[in-house]
């Protein structure tokens, strides 16, 4: 019995030693792929440590190879593998290669040819490389399906041949390259386009009827080109089409009303263009659409959109056009519409009493417009139960800012009312707002101490009470803030089509922000009378990137624990009354990238480490300091007084010139003319008896 049991054990064990054997055959790497991606791996400046081990290379990484016997290489995948260098025309000889994907590295230089000559292959993606020139001349994939080589730098024109050989492709993405001219005809020899992305390049007319025929097509992204004329009514041909995004273009004329019978339609992103006339009742009347953009047109007349059958309406963005009257009071009946952007019309008056029912408002955006009551407009807004954003930037001029302790707005977590002219104090209400992220405040005419209670607001990253008339001391609550000392900043990050708004700053015109969460962690008190001190424990802040302060009556020491600001990239001093040094432990903040204490009561040496090497002699003028390149930093003299020791020392040459050299050079030519005088005298009479 027993040799009957060691006898089943030995075939048993023969057969698991066969089928491994059989196992690691069928994956036992082709010579012919093994060549080919040795020749790719010597063509790259990054290596990948397993490909360079004596493995079957089917076991490499990124490497899937096509059992049960062949052995080829079906899927190269190696995206985000910070890989450098160029792609090697042997790749060709990966015949049986389906899925081919570099995306997301550092590779660069032209694509090669034989790489658009696979047979099998069906997704090719390099995009987010570093690729150029000219797209090949030659294509024949006929097995493709995806082709994305976006955010590159192909140029010349656009490839009119590429449906020929690939008929089967449903997604092919070239934006973000310098690709330039018209689209031209060919494309529409792609009968199975789904998704077609052009965006972000020199692409120049309009859409050709060519494009029209993707009757499959249900993404086109034409964003950031120089596309101009009217849009083409021919749009209504595309059934399928879910997305369209032609934003950032030169089309013009009117809208056309042809959205009726697109029935899949769900986006519209059409903003800066030249688009007149009033919106298109297909559009004001679709059951579909979900977001629509328009903004920075020129738009006119009242905004009437048929909310009862608008029942999808999520994202509504009409700023930067030429709507006139009141702000539209039928909103609130778009149940589902969470974003709103109507901010620099021409809207007046006061925000409708409707909006207490606004119950899905999220996000509203009314900048720059001449609407007035400050105190209702809070009062009708605070029954907004889910706001969370609210700008009203260059409104409500020289009104006072409410101070009704009854105002709620416990959901609020963005609140921007700058520019504005607004008077009175912060008021009490405010601490109440425990969600608070983002409060900006500047520009206005508002008064009174920074209340203390501020530090309570756990979620504050962005506070700008700049350009004020704030008084007293900095409440020492602004040091204590979590969210500036600790990496758990809670930030809403859902996707905004519609920008925030334009924060103004000092070195250009305005900046857009998509998410208000882009916005650095910022403490900006500059432009107000605040003094006293600087406090030490603005140390604590780690998180903090941009801290300004300039222009107010700050007195005492910079404090050296702002080197524990490991984050700080923007510290702006000047204009105040600081005194003593600058603390050079300062030198170990490696992403400062602007520093400024000019007009100070600072002396003494400016640190030279880290990155004060790059910071411009005005960051320090106005103060008696003095650099380390300048022997009479050693005698105290200034980099103020510099001018006046060069005028100093040129004055006192001068005064050298004429006291010492200048009578001893008149002296000397006084003395030779004598001597000269008397040589001659006597030398010439004998001279001439000589001769004689």
């Amino acid at each position: 019995m027993g040799s009957q049991h060691c006898w089943v054990m030995v075939v048993m064990f023969g057969f698991l030693f066969q089928a491994q054997l059989l196992n690691s055959q069928n994956f036992a790497c082709n010579p012919k792929d093994l060549t080919a991606l040795q020749d790719f791996m010597a063509n790259l400046t990054t290596q990948l440590e397993d490909w360079a081990s004596p493995i079957d290379c089917c076991e490499w990484e990124g490497i899937t190879c096509e059992p049960p016997s062949s052995g080829r290489v079906i899927k190269l995948e190696l995206s985000q593998k910070r890989l450098s260098g160029k792609l090697s025309d042997s790749l060709a000889g990966l015949d049986q290669l389906k899925i081919f994907n570099l995306s997301h590295n550092f590779l660069e230089g032209s694509l090669p040819k034989s790489l658009f000559h696979m047979p099998n292959l069906e997704l090719l993606d390099l995009s987010s490389n570093d690729f150029f020139g000219p797209f090949p001349e030659s294509i024949s994939l006929p097995s493709i399906q995806i082709l994305e080589l976006s955010s590159n730098s192909l140029n010349d024109s656009l490839p009119s041949h590429i449906c020929v050989n690939s008929t089967r492709i449903r997604s092919l993405n070239l934006a973000d390259n310098f690709f330039s001219g018209d689209i031209l005809p060919g494309l529409g020899n792609c009968s199975s386009l789904e998704q077609l992305s052009l965006g972000m390049n020199d692409l120049t007319g309009g859409i050709t009827k060519d494009i029209f025929q993707l009757q499959n097509l249900t993404i086109l992204e034409l964003q950031n080109n120089d596309f101009d004329g009217k849009l083409n009514p021919g749009i209504a041909n595309l059934s399928n089409l879910v997305r369209l995004d032609i934003s950032s273009n030169n089309f013009s004329g009117e809208i056309p009303d042809v959205f009726s019978q697109l029935q899949k339609f769900q986006y519209l992103v059409a903003h800066s263009n030249k688009f007149v006339g009033t919106i298109p009742n297909s559009l004001s009347n679709s059951p579909t659409i979900s977001l629509l953009n328009l903004r920075n047109n020129s738009l006119v007349g009242s905004i009437v959109l048929n909310c009862l059958a608008m029942v999808n309406l999520n994202s509504l963005d009409l700023g930067g056009n030429r709507f006139n009257g009141t702000l539209p009071d039928h909103l609130p009946l778009c149940r589902q519409l969470n974003n709103v952007n109507l901010g620099r019309n021409n809207f007046s008056g006061e925000i409708p009493e409707s909006f207490k029912r606004f119950h899905s408002l999220s996000y509203l955006f009314l900048s720059n417009m001449s609407l007035h009551n400050l105190s209702n407009a809070f009062q009708v807004l605070q029954q907004c139960k889910n706001l969370t954003t609210l700008i009203l930037t260059l409104n409500f001029h020289d009104e006072t800012f409410p101070d009704d302790p009854n105002l709620v707005f416990d959901k609020l977590k963005v609140l921007a009312i700058p520019n504005s002219r607004l008077k009175g104090s912060i008021p009490q209400w405010l601490r109440n707002m425990t969600s608070l992220q983002f409060l900006d405040l500047s520009w206005n005419h508002l008064s009174g101490t920074i209340p203390k209670w501020f530090g309570s607001y756990r979620d504050l990253f962005y506070l700008d009470l700049s350009n004020n008339s704030f008084t007293g001391v900095i409440p020492k609550g602004l040091t204590e803030l979590p969210s500036l000392i600790f990496d758990n900043i809670s930030l809403d990050k859902s996707s905004l089509i519609v920008p925030l708004f334009s924060r103004w700053n000092e070195s250009e015109r305005g900046l857009q922000y998509n998410r208000f969460c882009s916005f650095p962690p910022t403490i900006d008190l500059s432009h107000n009378f605040l003094r006293g001190p600087i406090w030490s424990e603005f140390g604590n802040l780690g998180r903090l990137h941009v801290l300004y302060l300039k222009f107010n009556n700050f007195s005492g020491p910079i404090p050296g624990t702002l080197t524990r600001m490991i984050s700080l990239e923007k510290l702006d001093l000047s204009h105040n009354d600081l005194s003593g040094t600058i603390p050079t432990s300062l030198e170990s903040l490696t992403f400062l990238s602007k520093f400024d204490v000019s007009y100070n009561q600072l002396h003494g040496r400016i640190p030279s480490g880290g990155q004060f090497q790059t910071f411009p002699s005005s960051s320090f003028e106005g103060n008696d300091l003095c650099d380390d390149h300048w022997i009479s930093c050693q005698e105290g003299i200034s980099i103020t007084d510099k001018g006046q020791k060069e005028s100093m020392e040129n004055s006192s040459l001068k005064e050298g010139f004429i006291n010492g050299v200048a009578p001893g050079i008149i002296f000397g030519i006084v003395s030779s003319t004598v001597c000269i005088n008397l040589y001659f005298k006597d030398f010439i009479p004998k001279f001439l008896s000589k001769w004689q």
